[in-house]
């Protein structure tokens, strides 16, 4: 029997002729850069439910690789024929051949089509256990797309040429519910004219004066302003509290960061009160918190950093992107803080090259946790968002968290790592930071393609290893890092001695012999790397005693700071709850109650001319 509402059907006529389901979709997002293909996704009980909006007359394609290619792909093609819907499960082979797949996992909700448009709503579940799907997870999710003029014939869906591509997105990102109102005041912090040299790294930095506010206020939403064309020029955004005691001349021309002639005050900037990288949007803070602005312990003088990666070595860049801030004097319950948490970016982080699969740990550890929440807030912290951060050998990042021994929940985790999607996760719910908690940041890396080591270091070539916390209430912790020791690295490749003191950078080894005369870094280089060799190494280093790093603002540090402690001795690691496969199908679900909504909306669709796409 067919069970579509009869409401269902009326609005469907003149006045919402182009509508659809009637379910809500909280996100939205443009998959080309033509303004013809949208979608919209969100969640539907345990499923997860997609729109798409098309401009075309024919088949619609959507799906999910791995790799963002067509090759071994999930896909579902769809649209409407001769006054009928379709919907059909497919799937592609390591040779991009597409073939039917026999579990039917995609159900399809609604389908209309009009002179310009094809409009289809689908639902599926995260997890079909079909070895044909991916599985959808919290992970970044790279969707394919793809559309056609002409709808599936009896031989499959024509090529569809030029009309594809593909889009790194967090699915399972809960919904961002914040509202602004278009009168909410805002200030941005941008560059001018900033001359990019044609160099592959570049790392700006500009220092800003916060606007003067007489009372206090609370930044609510944080975006980005890019240039237009520029958006895989800005690779990541960084904005730091500094001193308070300067004078306006701090503000004159922006210079390279981390450079010798850097200007001093850039070096009071430690404190990151934001950050935003390449592929995200606008950052809105839950009701409850926001960013202080306007009092004694706010910022007045912030540092943006910017980092632009141009690997071709353009010439002739002139950028102007930074960030826009929202904010009001309707002041929230807490204050917001950041916590930068992982490894140290040093030489010290060391990858060998040829390896699939080699893992880093930045630790935030148990000993600096405590002594900055026992001293600022015993009762802990509460953690609301994460942004993970790595370079182009990343594959994916984990944020661990242990409790007296315990593993607890991932605080936050991409284990399909893209570099160019970063963007803050928001937590389904908050997670609370204890005193003598312990945080590890465990990053995978692939080296295959890389003949000599790769580094820690700010090039995208080098490597990080970063989260970054938000939470409340605002502590005193900046920083809670780790530096893995050296020395025990290089014996592991045979190094004996170095000349002390160390007066030269990288420091020079004195034997053996092999090694003589060279600095670390070529000495680690000269090794013969196996992946034999690269595996008993990375046991070796996750083993090893770190360095602790232990910040608080202004340049300040917590006593706990550099001094050396072990990994944690993890007793009882946590056990993910095992995945639940949905009911899938083997037809198209209530097709005969879609071909009778199809008729209500193309009457419709004859009767308005309004339109619903941008």
């Amino acid at each position: 029997m067919c069970r579509w509402p009869l409401l269902l059907l009326w609005g469907l006529l003149p006045r919402a002729a182009a509508g659809g389901s009637g379910w809500p979709f909280p996100h939205r997002t443009l998959l080309d850069s033509e303004g013809k293909y949208w979608l919209s996704w969100g969640p539907r009980g345990g499923r997860l439910a997609f729109r798409l909006e098309v401009r075309t007359a024919g088949y619609v394609g959507f799906g999910f690789s791995s790799t963002g290619a067509m090759a071994a792909a999930d896909i579902v093609v769809g649209g409407v024929a001769r006054g009928r819907p379709y919907l059909q499960d497919y799937f592609t082979n390591a040779n991009r051949e597409l073939r039917k797949d026999a579990q039917q996992d995609y159900h399809l909700e609604y389908a209309m089509e009009n002179s310009t448009h094809t409009v289809i709503e689908f639902t599926r579940e995260l997890h079909t256990c079909d070895i044909n799907d991916k599985s959808i997870s919290e992970s970044t999710v790279r969707v394919i797309w793809a559309y056609h003029h002409e709808d599936v014939g009896e031989a499959g869906p024509k090529y569809h040429e030029s009309n594809r591509g593909t889009k790194s997105l967090r699915l399972l990102n809960p919904e961002k519910t914040s509202m602004l109102s278009t009168a909410i005041p805002y200030f941005d912090l941008v560059n001018q004219d900033v001359s990019i040299p044609n160099k592959g790294t570049t790392y700006w930095c500009q220092m800003f004066k916060i606007p003067m506010l007489q009372e206090k206020h609370h930044v609510i939403k944080v975006e980005p302003v890019i240039q237009k064309g520029h958006e895989s020029l800005v690779h990541h955004i960084l904005l730091y509290q500094c001193s308070s005691n300067f004078s306006d001349s701090v503000l004159d021309d922006g210079h390279e960061c981390y450079h010798p002639n850097m200007p001093d005050a850039f070096l009071t900037c430690e404190t990151v009160i934001f950050a935003w990288a390449i592929g995200g949007e606008g950052f809105s803070y839950p009701p409850h918190v926001g960013l202080s602005l306007g009092t004694p312990l706010d910022p007045h003088y912030v540092l943006l950093e910017v980092h632009y990666d141009n690997p071709t070595y353009k010439e002739g860049l002139i950028d102007n992107s930074g960030l826009r801030l929202f904010y009001t004097a309707d002041i929230r319950k807490y204050d917001a803080g950041v916590i930068e948490a992982g490894l140290w970016v040093s030489l010290f982080h060391t990858i060998p090259p040829g390896l699939p699969d080699f893992r880093s740990e930045g630790h935030c550890t148990l000993e600096c946790l405590e002594e900055a929440l026992e001293a600022e807030k015993p009762s802990g912290i509460h953690v609301f968002a994460v942004l993970l951060h790595a370079h182009l050998a990343g594959r994916g990042i984990r944020l661990r968290h242990f409790r007296k021994g315990e593993e607890m929940r991932l605080l936050a985790y991409d284990d399909d790592f893209d570099f160019n999607f970063q963007e803050f996760q928001y937590l389904k719910e908050e997670q609370t930071i204890l005193p003598g908690d312990n945080l590890i940041t465990e990053c995978r890396y692939n080296t295959k393609d890389r003949a000599r080591m790769t580094w820690g270091g700010l090039s995208t070539r080098n490597e990080m290893c970063l989260s970054y916390l938000l939470y409340y209430p605002r502590i005193n912790l900046t920083r809670c890092a780790s530096i893995p020791d050296i020395m025990e690295q290089l014996q592991f490749i045979g190094v004996k001695e170095i000349y002390r003191p160390v007066t030269t950078w990288p420091f020079i080894i004195k034997s053996p012999k092999q090694y003589r005369n060279l600095s670390f870094m070529d000495a680690m280089n000269k090794f013969k790397w196996t992946k034999k060799e690269g595996l008993a190494f990375n046991k070796l280093v996750l083993s090893l005693p770190v360095n602790v790093r232990c910040s608080k603002t202004d340049n300040a540090e917590w006593s706990i700071q550099g001094m050396t402690a072990l990994p944690p001795d993890i007793e009882r690691p946590y056990q993910a709850e095992p995945l639940v496969c949905g009911a899938s199908s083997t037809s198209l679900r209530g097709n005969v109650c879609l071909e009778l909504l199809l008729s209500f909306v193309v009457l419709g669709s004859s009767l308005s001319t309004r339109s619903l796409w941008p």
